[in-house]
Protein backbone atom coordinates (compact mmCIF):
# COMPACT_ATOMS: atom_id res chain seq x y z
CA UNK A 1 0.00 0.00 0.00
CA UNK A 2 2.91 2.54 1.04
CA UNK A 3 4.49 1.75 -2.68
CA UNK A 4 0.86 2.43 -4.30
CA UNK A 5 0.19 5.66 -2.23
CA UNK A 6 4.21 6.76 -2.87
CA UNK A 7 4.03 5.63 -6.70
CA UNK A 8 0.75 8.23 -7.31
CA UNK A 9 2.44 11.14 -5.66
CA UNK A 10 5.37 10.13 -7.78
CA UNK A 11 3.57 10.53 -11.05
CA UNK A 12 1.90 13.97 -9.59
CA UNK A 13 5.09 15.20 -9.33
CA UNK A 14 7.40 15.00 -12.74
CA UNK A 15 7.26 11.09 -12.88
CA UNK A 16 4.82 11.19 -15.67
CA UNK A 17 7.21 14.01 -17.44
CA UNK A 18 10.25 11.95 -17.20
CA UNK A 19 8.01 8.19 -18.48
CA UNK A 20 6.98 10.95 -21.37
CA UNK A 21 10.45 11.79 -21.82
CA UNK A 22 11.74 8.46 -21.94
CA UNK A 23 9.33 7.17 -23.98
CA UNK A 24 9.31 9.78 -26.59
CA UNK A 25 13.41 9.12 -27.04
CA UNK A 26 12.19 5.62 -27.34
CA UNK A 27 9.91 6.56 -30.25
CA UNK A 28 12.65 8.44 -32.10
CA UNK A 29 15.62 6.07 -31.10
CA UNK A 30 13.56 3.09 -32.84
CA UNK A 31 13.31 4.64 -36.29
CA UNK A 32 16.10 3.19 -37.34
CA UNK A 33 17.10 -0.56 -36.96
CA UNK A 34 20.74 0.14 -35.51
CA UNK A 35 18.66 2.65 -32.91
CA UNK A 36 16.42 -0.48 -31.61
CA UNK A 37 18.49 -1.47 -28.66
CA UNK A 38 18.40 1.67 -27.86
CA UNK A 39 14.31 2.51 -28.16
CA UNK A 40 14.40 -0.40 -26.11
CA UNK A 41 16.43 0.90 -22.98
CA UNK A 42 14.56 3.54 -23.00
CA UNK A 43 10.93 1.92 -22.63
CA UNK A 44 12.36 0.15 -19.78
CA UNK A 45 13.54 2.93 -18.27
CA UNK A 46 9.84 4.97 -19.08
CA UNK A 47 8.09 1.28 -17.31
CA UNK A 48 10.47 2.25 -13.98
CA UNK A 49 9.93 5.99 -14.13
CA UNK A 50 6.30 5.82 -14.14
CA UNK A 51 6.30 3.55 -11.14
CA UNK A 52 9.33 3.64 -9.55
CA UNK A 53 8.73 2.40 -5.94
CA UNK A 54 8.95 -0.97 -4.88
CA UNK A 55 11.03 -1.88 -7.52
CA UNK A 56 15.04 -2.21 -7.56
CA UNK A 57 17.92 -2.22 -10.29
CA UNK A 58 20.09 -5.12 -10.33
CA UNK A 59 23.60 -5.13 -12.37
CA UNK A 60 23.66 -8.23 -14.50
CA UNK A 61 26.52 -10.49 -13.70
CA UNK A 62 26.83 -12.02 -17.08
CA UNK A 63 26.86 -8.73 -18.90
CA UNK A 64 30.06 -7.23 -17.84
CA UNK A 65 31.69 -7.05 -21.30
CA UNK A 66 32.79 -4.44 -23.79
CA UNK A 67 29.83 -4.47 -25.68
CA UNK A 68 27.48 -2.99 -22.64
CA UNK A 69 30.50 -0.49 -22.51
CA UNK A 70 30.26 0.86 -25.89
CA UNK A 71 26.27 0.93 -26.04
CA UNK A 72 26.43 2.68 -22.85
CA UNK A 73 29.05 5.11 -23.90
CA UNK A 74 26.52 5.71 -27.38
CA UNK A 75 23.91 5.96 -25.61
CA UNK A 76 25.31 8.66 -23.61
CA UNK A 77 26.04 10.75 -26.57
CA UNK A 78 22.64 9.88 -27.85
CA UNK A 79 20.43 11.33 -25.57
CA UNK A 80 21.35 9.72 -21.85
CA UNK A 81 23.13 13.04 -20.65
CA UNK A 82 20.15 14.80 -21.50
CA UNK A 83 17.79 12.66 -19.98
CA UNK A 84 20.35 13.09 -16.60
CA UNK A 85 19.87 16.87 -16.56
CA UNK A 86 16.45 16.19 -16.10
CA UNK A 87 16.84 14.34 -13.49
CA UNK A 88 18.78 16.44 -11.57
CA UNK A 89 16.95 19.46 -11.91
CA UNK A 90 13.05 17.39 -10.88
CA UNK A 91 15.67 15.95 -7.82
CA UNK A 92 16.80 19.34 -7.14
CA UNK A 93 13.74 21.01 -7.39
CA UNK A 94 12.12 18.47 -5.55
CA UNK A 95 14.56 18.04 -2.72
CA UNK A 96 13.66 22.16 -2.02
CA UNK A 97 10.54 21.20 0.34
CA UNK A 98 10.28 18.37 2.72
CA UNK A 99 7.86 16.75 1.31
CA UNK A 100 9.16 16.43 -1.89
CA UNK A 101 12.60 14.57 -0.54
CA UNK A 102 11.85 11.07 -0.99
CA UNK A 103 10.89 12.16 -4.58
CA UNK A 104 13.74 14.17 -5.29
CA UNK A 105 16.01 11.30 -3.75
CA UNK A 106 14.27 9.24 -6.28
CA UNK A 107 15.16 11.34 -9.07
CA UNK A 108 18.81 11.12 -7.89
CA UNK A 109 18.83 7.39 -7.74
CA UNK A 110 17.78 7.76 -11.89
CA UNK A 111 20.85 9.54 -12.75
CA UNK A 112 23.44 6.89 -12.62
CA UNK A 113 20.64 4.63 -14.59
CA UNK A 114 19.48 7.20 -17.63
CA UNK A 115 23.22 6.96 -17.89
CA UNK A 116 24.13 3.72 -17.58
CA UNK A 117 20.97 1.53 -18.45
CA UNK A 118 22.88 -0.99 -20.27
CA UNK A 119 23.66 -4.05 -18.49
CA UNK A 120 21.19 -3.17 -15.61
CA UNK A 121 17.65 -5.04 -15.04
CA UNK A 122 14.47 -4.11 -13.37
CA UNK A 123 13.20 -6.37 -10.94
CA UNK A 124 10.66 -6.18 -7.58
CA UNK A 125 12.24 -5.05 -4.52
Amino acid sequence: MRNLIGNLIWLVFGGWAIAIEYFMASIVMMITIIGIPFGLQSIKLGVLAVWPFGSKVVTIEESSGCLNTIMNVIWIIIGGFWIALTHVFFGALLCITIIGIPFGLQHFKFIKLALFPFGKRVVDA
